[in-house]
């Protein structure tokens, strides 16, 4: 009976603290900045299932996207969702690392899934650098600019 009744103690003191925590608010806090280890986890235990030999080489490539995905979300999460409008080519090389992995893995060694991952490797790259002159080329032109107006003005003295 003092078993029982100590065990059923244990039960509605982890109870209490459990409601006290939440209303404090702390699982709505580590909810909210540590919701992208929700996509994290599956990512890293696809790629555990697969070198523990208990899932095929086709795994690593849903692992390997989630993985680059909930990297993405951790960054944002931590420096702002804003830089999401420079990082979105992210979700296109998540695809290519997912199926580079594939290729680098599976035992046949498919060589479509090696240039699809290049090809969409590729892609992203160029998308990224399109957003980044997009939003930074302004300043990149300004700067070549004035170091080319600058060099073409000390240029002509050094001749005299």
């Amino acid at each position: 009976m003092i078993k029982n009744q100590y065990s059923t103690g244990i039960v509605i003191l982890l109870a209490g603290v459990v409601i006290l925590l939440g209303k404090l608010g702390v699982f709505s806090f580590i909810g909210s900045v540590f919701w992208p280890l929700f996509v994290l986890i599956p990512g890293v235990l696809l790629h555990v299932l697969y070198f523990g030999r208990l899932l095929p080489a086709a795994v690593l490539i849903p692992g390997g996207m989630l993985s680059v995905y909930a990297l993405l979300f951790l960054f944002c999460n931590v420096f702002g969702w804003d830089n999401m409008k420079y990082l979105w080519p992210f979700f296109i090389f998540g695809i290519a690392v997912g199926l580079y992995e594939y290729h680098l893995f599976d035992l046949s060694r498919p060589r479509t899934a090696f240039t699809v991952a290049a090809a969409t490797a590729i892609i992203a790259a160029v998308c990224l650098a399109f957003v980044l002159l997009w939003s930074w080329g302004i300043y990149l032109i300004a700067i070549a600019l004035v170091v080319t107006g600058g060099w073409m003005m000390i240029g002509r003295r050094a001749r005299w």
